[in-house]
C-alpha cells in the first residue's frame, strides 16, 4: 500500500520561516550544495555565495581574453558584459557557473574568480532573444529556455505571444528542441529524465515533453491543471514525484501532485492588488506601475524553488524584489539535481 502524501495535510507556516544572506539583489536562482553552501544569482552580474557560517562573498562578472562563442560568427571579441542581469543559473561539470543572462540575452560561463565567456548569443543565425533559464542534464546537455523574441520582451506578457522555446546544446552544438510557448521559464527534469517540464509563464500552466535518447521532444501535453491560479515561474520535483511552484506577482507557493491536482501551500499576496493585476493580465493592460503594487513581505515576487540541506528537506525560496532568501523545513526531501554529489 503506497504511503500517504505528506503534501496534502502540509501548509507553509510563516512563523516557522527563517531567512540567510543579506543585502542580496535580485537572488531570482538558487543552488544548494550538499556542504551547504549557497548561490544565488545577483543583479549586480554574477553571484553571491552564501557559506554555511553565514559569510558571503559576491563574485562579479569580469570579461576575459578567451571568448570563444560558440556557433556565433565574428564579433565575439567585442562582446562586454553590460546591462548583465543573471536569471537562471547552473554548474558545469567542473564547478563554473552557466549563466542565463537576461540582461544581454546570452548563454554565458563565469569561473569562481569571475572570469567570464560568452557560449551563445545566437541560433540558427538569429539572437537568441530573452535567455532565461539553463538546467543540465546527467549527459552534461544543457536545456536553455528563451521566453520571448519579442522587443521590447514586456509584449510577451499582453500579447501572450507563442514565440518561447527550449534550446539543446550538446556535442554537436546548439539547436531549438521545442518551441511555441507562451513565456517559457523553468524547465526541470523527472527523476528518471524521462520528461522534461516546462513553465509557460504566460499562459498559466506546465508543459511536459518526452525526452529521447537523441535529446528530440515528443509527446507534448498540459501537466496539471490547463490554468493555474497564479503565474508559475519557479518550479523544483520533490522525491515523492510532487512539483513545487512559485506564482510570480501573486506570491504563492504551490504543487501539483503525482496525480495532477494543484495544491496551494502559501499565500502571501495582497488579495485585491492581485485581483488588479490578474483582471489587467487577462485584459492584456498590463503596466509596470500594475506590476510594481503587487508584492508580499516574505519573498516579494516569488520566483524559484531550491531544495538543500544535508538531507535536501530544506526549502529554499528565491525572489526578484527580496534581499535574504526565506527558508524552512519541507514535509519530504527534493530531488537531487545533477550536481548534488559532484565536488568542486
Amino acid at each position: 500500500m503506497p504511503k500517504p502524501n505528506p503534501v496534502k495535510d502540509w501548509q507553509l507556516d510563516r512563523a516557522s520561516l527563517r531567512t540567510v544572506g543579506r543585502d542580496l539583489q535580485r537572488p531570482e536562482c538558487i543552488l544548494a550544495q550538499h556542504d551547504g553552501t549557497l548561490w544565488s544569482a545577483d543583479a549586480r552580474g554574477g553571484v553571491m555565495r552564501i557559506n554555511p557560517d553565514g559569510s558571503q562573498q559576491l563574485i562579479a562578472q569580469q570579461a576575459d581574453t578567451r571568448f570563444t562563442e560558440r556557433g556565433a560568427g565574428s564579433g565575439a571579441e567585442r562582446y562586454i558584459f553590460e546591462g548583465t542581469l543573471p536569471n537562471g543559473i547552473a554548474f558545469d561539470r567542473n564547478g563554473d557557473f552557466l549563466i542565463a543572462n537576461f540582461g544581454t540575452d546570452a548563454l554565458e560561463r563565469m569561473n569562481r574568480k569571475g572570469e567570464s565567456q560568452v557560449l551563445y548569443t545566437q541560433i540558427d543565425g538569429q539572437p537568441l532573444g530573452k535567455v532565461n533559464f539553463v538546467l543540465r542534464d546527467s549527459k552534461d546537455r544543457l536545456w536553455l529556455t528563451v521566453t520571448t523574441r519579442a522587443r521590447p520582451w514586456t509584449r510577451s506578457i499582453n500579447e501572450k505571444l507563442p514565440d518561447g522555446y527550449v534550446a539543446l546544446i550538446d556535442a554537436s552544438g546548439i539547436r531549438i528542441a521545442a518551441d511555441g510557448f507562451i513565456g517559457t521559464n523553468e524547465v526541470r527534469l523527472d527523476a528518471k529524465e524521462e520528461w522534461l517540464y516546462v513553465v509557460e509563464s504566460n499562459a498559466r500552466r506546465i508543459s511536459r515533453l518526452r525526452v529521447q535518447a537523441d535529446g528530440s521532444l515528443s509527446d507534448r501535453q498540459v501537466y496539471g491543471p490547463a490554468r493555474l491560479q497564479g503565474i508559475p515561474d519557479g518550479f523544483a520535483f520533490d522525491v515523492i514525484g510532487n512539483l513545487w511552484m512559485t506564482y510570480v506577482i501573486s506570491d504563492k507557493i504551490a504543487v501539483i501532485t503525482p496525480e495532477g491536482d494543484e495544491r496551494i501551500l502559501f499565500d502571501d499576496g495582497d488579495a485585491a492588488k492581485v485581483k488588479q493585476f490578474d483582471e489587467h493580465f487577462f485584459a492584456g493592460t498590463v503596466t509596470p506601475e500594475v506590476m510594481m503594487g503587487c508584492g508580499g513581505s516574505v519573498a516579494p515576487w516569488t520566483a524559484s524553488i531550491t531544495f538543500g540541506g544535508p538531507d535536501l528537506q530544506t526549502l529554499y525560496i528565491g525572489s526578484l524584489r527580496g534581499t535574504t532568501i526565506p527558508y524552512v523545513r519541507a514535509p519530504a526531501p527534493g530531488l537531487p539535481m545533477v550536481h548534488w554529489h559532484e565536488k568542486y
